[in-house]
């Protein structure tokens, strides 16, 4: 009996129970369950809560199950993307109300938020995921033995090492950070018949260009020698390469759907018990609803960290910001033009404006950090406490002054953040100098090794 309930698909019954009473809960309200109105917010958050959880486990099992046929930045990368598609798919519904009402204050609130949710999402992925996970992955390492961490005298200067392969994502994204920078500069319309920045089509097309050059590169990748695996991934591992695949495929396409149904549900029904404490709304959409959507990433990660794969879990979440600072924002005016009917740009207020620079400043400070392909106890901490002092700012500015001089206070700290971002960014940079070099260096020879590796096929191809 005790071996039986050892066995890995023991593990894989128990993860999928989790998920069946959301399953259940779902089909009974034809695919649609309102926190609050359907079922109470409380029961909402606990039932959709279990199921994102559960199908993090699945989702991790599947990614590490696939580094045994495909590249491994391959394999993160749709770990990555399944992750955030809940993230995706609530911006790409505030992007589509602010088409469907374009020219209206409806719409003009509905483009600011799909901004807000955006800004919001990418910002607690670096501020809490990064930092978070590298204090973790150290505390972690007394026990686990993890070959990635450095442990150093002086006072908070343990440090994760970070796999240099990683090269390639750092020096996209550093593309991306530095483009978003110009973003606010794509002129839209408000409702009133003012200017205002907006996403474009034009954004579109550079951001969601750059990750497909990122991932025609990765794809052309060796299958690494993978790492010996326990537990489930190992369990998969051992079958023949059809069932195998057949395997990973399930495990991607059932955990993808259960994050995707279940997702939005849990972010609204915190939203419900947030405003029910007090909380303003907006502030709500912005910080607690993308914190919800990030949850699948943060415990595939914490998964990958337990188990002594730091780097895995590292590359997960540069990963995952990647494809939030390209793709994310590039299929915004996508979906915008689709629902308005013609070509436009999202329009959005002063107030996004400061939200997109802090966000590419924040990007670029961090980015600046993993330059030397680590991240010290002492540089997490300094994202952290950026981070949550801002946030705990502008909350207190909301709760205790009259809107209007809220919203112009909060403007200011949002700039003052930028500029110390970019102060501490610039500064790193200047001093790794030669580490940035080296990681262009060698982002180029894998592009390069990529473009070699497809040469054969092609001459194949004419013959």
């Amino acid at each position: 009996m005790l071996r039986r309930l050892r066995h890995p698909l023991t593990a894989v019954a128990l993860t999928v129970l989790l998920t069946l009473p959301w399953v259940f809960t779902w089909a009974t309200h034809g695919g649609h369950v309102s926190p609050g109105e359907t079922l109470p917010a409380g029961t909402t958050v606990v039932v959709a809560g279990l199921a994102v959880l559960g199908a993090s486990f699945l989702l991790a099992w599947g990614a590490e199950t696939a580094e045994k046929d495909v590249p491994r930045a391959f394999a993160i990368a749709v770990l990555a993307v399944l992750a955030v598609a809940p993230e995706y798919a609530v911006d790409a519904l505030y992007a589509w109300q602010a088409g469907a009402f374009e020219g209206t204050a409806r719409g003009t609130e509905a483009a600011n938020l799909a901004v807000a949710n955006m800004t919001g999402a990418n910002r607690i992925l670096i501020g809490i995921g990064w930092s978070a996970i590298a204090l973790f992955t150290v505390f972690r390492a007394k026990t686990s033995h993890d070959p990635a961490v450095k442990f150093r005298d002086g006072f908070l200067r343990d440090a994760v090492e970070l796999d240099r392969d990683i090269a390639t994502e750092i020096a996209f994204l550093l593309a991306a950070t530095a483009f978003a920078f110009f973003v606010p500069f794509s002129m839209a319309t408000l409702d009133n018949g003012g200017p205002a920045g907006g996403i474009g089509l034009v954004d579109t097309a550079v951001l969601v260009g750059l990750y497909l050059l990122y991932i025609s590169i990765i794809i052309r990748g060796d299958v690494e020698e993978h790492e010996g695996q326990v537990g489930v991934p190992a369990y998969l591992q051992s079958f023949s390469k059809g069932p195998r695949i057949a395997s990973v495929i399930l495990l991607f396409a059932y955990s993808g759907t259960m994050i995707f149904i279940a997702v939005e549900p849990f972010a609204h029904g915190l939203e419900i018990l947030g405003e029910q404490a007090g909380v303003p709304p907006f502030f709500m959409i912005q910080w607690i609803a993308p914190l919800a959507s990030e949850s699948p990433e943060l415990i595939v990660v914490a998964y990958l960290v337990n188990k002594a794969r730091s780097t895995a879990g590292f590359n997960a979440l540069i990963s995952s910001k990647l494809n939030q600072w390209t793709l994310l924002i590039g299929t915004l005016a996508v979906v915008y033009s689709i629902a308005a009917g013609h070509l436009g740009a999202l329009p959005f207020d002063q107030k996004q404006v400061a939200e997109i620079w802090i966000t590419a400043a924040q990007s670029l400070f961090a980015l600046a950090i993993l330059s030397n392909f680590e991240i010290s106890m002492r540089e997490a901490i300094s994202l952290l406490v950026l981070f949550v002092s801002q946030v705990v700012i502008e909350f207190v500015l909301i709760q205790t002054l009259p809107e209007a001089r809220a919203e112009a206070l909060s403007i200011d700290v949002l700039y003052a953040y930028t500029v110390v971002y970019l102060v501490l960014g610039l500064w790193l940079f200047y001093r790794r100098r030669d580490d940035l070099r080296r990681l262009f260096s060698r982002t180029a020879t894998t592009a390069q090794d990529a473009i070699r590796s497809s040469q054969p096929q092609a001459e194949r191809a004419d013959d």
